[in-house]
C-alpha cells in the first residue's frame, strides 16, 4: 500500500499498516473419527507504534489511533483419533475482523482492516483428569488467507487499498474437554494463530472459544441370547438277565462368575487380596481330579476400543489363573483366555458416561468353567 498527500506533488512511498498481531498467552475413546465446531472471542494487538512511524515516513503526523481489536471466530474440524492419547485434526477457521482509524495531520484519516480465515492441521495431545474431564494441547501449522483494506481521507490517499496474502505459519492451543457422554464432549480452548497480514508484517491472534465434539461409530450392543438350563442326561443301562446295576451319571460340571468390580480395580489387571472366592474354587478344583481343561475366560464392557479390551480381559484372565496354580492347582488343568467384549449378559443405553459404567457392571467378569461349584457373585 502507498500513500501520498492529497497536492499530489510528491510521490512517498509508506507501509502503514495493520501490524503485528498479538494476544494474551493461553494456558489431552479410543482409535475413532469425530467432528465438531468452536465458537468465541478472538483478540489482536494492534501495534499503534508501528503505523505512527509508518505515516511519519510518509509527511504525516498521527493525532490519535482508535483500534478494533476484538472479533467472533470460529472453527469447524474433524479428526482421528489415534489413541487414547493422541488425535490428527484438520478444519476451517474465521478469525474475524479487525482494524484501526488514524487520524492525520496534515487532515485527513486512515482506515485499516483485515480478515483471517484459512485451514489448520494440528496433532492433538490429550491427558486424562477424571472420568470425565481432560487437558487437551495442541501444536501444527495452519494456512491463512489475509485480505486487508485501506481507505484514506482528506490528505491521505491510498495508493494499493486490497492488498492479499496467503502464508503458511504455525498454530499452539491448551484446553479442557468435559466428557457428557460417550459419544458427546464439551471443549474450551485459547489458541494461537501466527499470521501475516499481507503487508509485511506478521504477528498473532489469539481465539478463545468453546465447542462440541461428536465422536462417531458408537458401538450397538447386540441382544443376549439366553440359554435355559438342561439337567444332564443319566445313561442307564438296558435291563439283561442278569439285570447290571445303572451307569453312574456323567461328571456334572458348572460354570463359577465371578464380577471384575470384586476382582479387580477399575482398568486393572492386578488382584485385590484376600480372595476367599478364589480360594473355594481352588478348593473345588482341588477335590475334583475328573475336571480337566478349566477354562478360565475375562470379559469386558463396550467402553474402550475393541483391541484395548481384548488386552485388558487377557491379562485378568491370566491372573486369575496365575492364583489358582499358587494355590496349587496345576497348570496344565487351567486354560486363560480373553474375550473382550463378546457375550454381553447386559445392554445399556445410558447416555451419562458414570450411569452407562453402572449399568454394564455385569458385562466385566471372569468365568471358571469346569467345576462342581455355580454361584453369581454381585
Amino acid at each position: 500500500m502507498k500513500l501520498k498527500k492529497a497536492s499530489g506533488s510528491h510521490g512517498i512511498a509508506a507501509l502503514a499498516a495493520l501490524a503485528a498481531f498479538a494476544g494474551p498467552a493461553a494456558h489431552a475413546q479410543d482409535a475413532g473419527w469425530y467432528g465438531g465446531a468452536n465458537v468465541g472471542r478472538s483478540a489482536a494487538k494492534i501495534d499503534d507504534a508501528r503505523i505512527s512511524s509508518s505515516l511519519l515516513s510518509g509527511g504525516f503526523t498521527s493525532s490519535s489511533i482508535a483500534d478494533d481489536d476484538r472479533s467472533t471466530g470460529f472453527k469447524v474440524f474433524g479428526g482421528y483419533q489415534l489413541n487414547k492419547n493422541f488425535a490428527v485434526e484438520g478444519g476451517y477457521f474465521d478469525l474475524g475482523k479487525f482494524g484501526y482509524t488514524a487520524t492525520t495531520v496534515p487532515a485527513g484519516t486512515l482506515n485499516g482492516a483485515i480478515k483471517l480465515r484459512g485451514l489448520n492441521l494440528d496433532l492433538v495431545g490429550t491427558l486424562p483428569l477424571s472420568d470425565r474431564f481432560s487437558a487437551i494441547g495442541r501444536a501444527g501449522v495452519n494456512y491463512a488467507q489475509a485480505r486487508d483494506t485501506f481507505r484514506g481521507t482528506g490528505a491521505v490517499q491510498v495508493g494499493n487499498p486490497n492488498p492479499r496474502a496467503n502464508d503458511t505459519n504455525y498454530k499452539l492451543g491448551l484446553g479442557l474437554q468435559y466428557a457428557m457422554s460417550e459419544s458427546l464432549a464439551v471443549r474450551a480452548e485459547a489458541e494461537r494463530y501466527r499470521v501475516n497480514d499481507a503487508v509485511g508484517n506478521r504477528g498473532h491472534v489469539d481465539l478463545f472459544s468453546v465447542g462440541l465434539v461428536y465422536r462417531f461409530g458408537g458401538k450397538t450392543q447386540a441382544p443376549v441370547t439366553r440359554m435355559a438350563m438342561v439337567e444332564p442326561v443319566r445313561e442307564v443301562a438296558v435291563a439283561a438277565p442278569p439285570p447290571p446295576p445303572p451307569a453312574p451319571p456323567a461328571p456334572r460340571f458348572e460354570k463359577y462368575t465371578l464380577s471384575a468390580t470384586e476382582l479387580f480395580a477399575f482398568d486393572s489387571a492386578e488382584l485385590r487380596l484376600p480372595q476367599p472366592r478364589l480360594d473355594e474354587i481352588a478348593t473345588a478344583i482341588a477335590g475334583n481330579r475328573e475336571a480337566t481343561d478349566i477354562v478360565i475366560s475375562g470379559y469386558t464392557d463396550r467402553i474402550g476400543s475393541d483391541a484395548y479390551n481384548q488386552r485388558l480381559s487377557e491379562r485378568r484372565a491370566m491372573a486369575v489363573k496365575a492364583y489358582l496354580a499358587g494355590k496349587g492347582i496345576a497348570s496344565d488343568r487351567l486354560k486363560a483366555r480373553g474375550r473382550g467384549e463378546a457375550d454381553p449378559v447386559v445392554t445399556c443405553s445410558d447416555k451419562k458416561l458414570s450411569a452407562l459404567i453402572d449399568c454394564l457392571e455385569p458385562n466385566r467378569r471372569v468365568e471358571v468353567e469346569k467345576i462342581t461349584v455355580e454361584r453369581r457373585v454381585q
